[in-house]
């Protein structure tokens, strides 16, 4: 439903807009994630995931790519928030902190069948009723495409309406326990509350960074810090969420990463993997 009436030269990754229909809209994917809010009138929903009915204070939540069209079956007044993937992926990774590793995790979390693509959410009438001067105001937001202030109160609008919706909204459990995510995924440290590291700890993650191209084992970091290897593994573990093995990893991650970005390492492997073979190449 709906279609972003933003201006092009002004990227902001939450828009809203109020129309109303009368005529069946054909089937439309968009890169962004939509949930449509319909305030009056009935119409029946359509997609590749089948058909379904939407009536007054349901919300459909429709994910980046789904293809969605919608036949009214009366005039129809609808609200579309559409939602930057990113910016959402950001939000979802941070929602779920807990549990999430890192941001691929909660991209996948939106692409993967953990939230199912297409869904209808049956608000109640005082959850419905709420959110209405949210949806107002957010509207009027998007169309003040000048005012570069506004995000903020754009996106704390967005955090009321996701707060009262979120519940509704059909997840999967987890099917790793956050202990083996945060420890054997080579992602970035969280600390789950402030905490100062140890000392042996933050040595060794300097000594880590100033050499990555050593051979770092565990029994020489631990003899470096003055520890047993035992016992350095485990304030390690305690100061940066993940074993040193892993964080090394992460760390020579990051700095390839770095490398292909600020050099030109990343061209020369564009350019060899699609140089055309000669003649009597192999296949």
């Amino acid at each position: 439903m709906g279609g972003v009436k933003a201006s092009p030269f002004i990227f902001c990754p939450i828009v809203a807009e109020t129309s109303t229909y009368t005529s069946a809209l054909r089937p439309l994917a968009y890169d962004w994630v939509r949930v449509v809010f319909l305030r009056s009138g009935t119409a029946i929903v359509y997609s590749e995931f089948g058909e379904q009915p939407l009536r007054p204070g349901d919300a459909l939540l429709l994910g980046a790519n789904v293809l969605s069209g919608c036949h009214p079956e009366e005039p129809v007044t609808a609200t579309t928030i559409f939602l930057d993937r990113d910016y959402l992926v950001d939000k979802v990774f941070w929602q779920h902190s807990a549990v999430l590793t890192h941001r691929l995790e909660a991209s996948q979390l939106l692409d993967d069948p953990y939230v199912e693509p297409t869904q209808i959410l049956h608000l109640s009438d005082q959850d419905f009723t709420e959110i209405i001067p949210w949806l107002d105001e957010l509207t009027e937001l998007s169309c003040d495409q000048e005012n570069s202030g506004g995000f903020i109160s754009t996106e704390r609008l967005l955090l009321c309406i996701l707060q009262v919706i979120v519940p509704h909204i059909e997840v999967s459990a987890t099917r790793r326990s956050a202990t083996q995510r945060h420890t054997t995924e080579p992602t970035p440290p969280r600390r789950r509350v402030p905490c100062p590291l140890r000392p042996e700890a933050r040595r060794a993650s300097q000594m880590m960074r100033s050499d990555l191209t050593h051979r770092w084992s565990l029994t020489e970091l631990a003899e470096t810090v003055h520890l047993s290897v035992p016992q350095f593994h485990r304030i390690f573990v305690d100061a940066y969420g993940k074993t040193p093995q892993t964080y090394l990893t992460m760390l020579r991650a990051q700095e390839l990463a770095r490398l292909l970005r600020e050099t030109g390492l990343l061209n020369e492997l564009v350019t060899v993997s699609v140089r055309p073979r000669g003649p009597g190449s192999g296949s």
